[in-house]
């Protein structure tokens, strides 16, 4: 089978692709890092393998109609990470066109192929549903109205637009993907590393989280499950508070998680994006669940244990 992903060689696509690749199937990496239309296969990556193909990401179908045509899925995981630098005016905008582009691009090129895609599963993100306290949030609740959450509602009504040419289209709300190789976890842990790690502002905020082995495999689950449409919290079963999690991850690393990082500090160091930081989200993933899909990594210290060893 064609599986299509744009955003392929970050943290999440590249994993996605390569299980995929060792499965045989033809994956292909749309990247604007090649010009549009060109295509370079990836070496050592089997055959059909891993393929890169240049493409815009303007807002037009361009190059990718050729490529979404008679696709088993696309993944659409492109966007600027949120995290890294202080949210200016610049980077808001940066960070909304860095996603909407290319999900535009892509439900463009569904709607101009021949034989449209079977599914498009577009990145989303558990900042949809905004500051929420302890509420338990299925994929009913309503959005938030902070920035994330406006950026997550018009991303994806975007990607909804590929529903109306047959495409059965999948929202990914995830939340904190861990793995040691990269996301947020190395900087998480870096403090416990030097023993001054601990809970972030109160530690009460809930903070969803899933292992990327259970993010790559519910994402190749979706795929191959036509029942499941519409937004689907990407997260584990057993979200945890910030508290929690800090424990959780000194134990892991056979540290304390005593010292605590004031909410004050967070805001003077990182600005806006602090809010994101301490918004408390207990995201529960209600439409995997009930369609079945089996968590290997359910609870955060079987998450972390196997992250870090024993």
């Amino acid at each position: 089978m064609k599986y299509v992903i744009a955003g392929g060689t970050g943290f999440l696509g590249n994993a996605l692709a390569w299980t995929w690749a060792e499965e045989g199937h033809d994956v292909r990496i749309l990247t604007r890092s090649l010009p549009p239309g060109e295509v370079r296969h990836e070496p050592g990556t089997g055959s059909p393998g891993i393929s890169r193909v240049g493409w815009s990401a303007d807002g037009t179908a361009a190059a990718a109609t050729k490529e979404v045509d008679g696709a088993a899925a696309v993944i659409n995981l492109a966007g600027e990470s949120i995290a890294g630098k202080r949210w200016s005016e610049a980077r808001k905008q940066a960070l909304v066109e860095s996603r909407m582009l290319p999900t535009r691009s892509l439900a463009a090129a569904i709607a101009e192929a021949a034989t449209p895609p079977a599914a498009f599963i577009s990145g989303s993100a558990v900042g949809y549903y905004g500051d929420r306290g302890g509420d338990g949030l299925s994929e009913t609740a309503p959005p938030g109205t902070d920035f994330l959450a406006r950026l997550c509602v018009d991303w994806e009504a975007a990607a909804q637009a590929a529903a109306r040419h047959g495409t059965r289209v999948i929202l990914l709300r995830t939340g904190i993907v861990l793995e040691k190789s990269g996301g947020a976890l190395p900087q998480l842990a870096r403090p416990f590393r030097f023993f001054a790690g601990g809970p972030i502002g109160s530690g009460r905020q809930y903070m969803p989280w899933i292992h990327r082995h259970d993010w790559n495999e519910m994402v190749r689950w979706i795929a191959d499950t036509p029942a499941v449409a519409g937004p689907v919290n990407v997260s584990a079963p057993h979200p945890v508070t910030n508290r929690e999690f800090a424990r959780a991850l000194g134990r892991a690393l056979h540290r304390p998680a005593l010292l605590a990082a004031p909410r004050f500090a967070l805001k003077i160091v990182a600005g806006e994006i602090a809010d994101a930081l301490l918004a408390s989200q207990r995201v529960l993933p209600g439409v995997a669940l009930a369609n079945g899909y089996h968590f290997r990594y359910p609870e955060i210290d079987i998450a972390l244990r196997g992250i870090f060893g024993d």
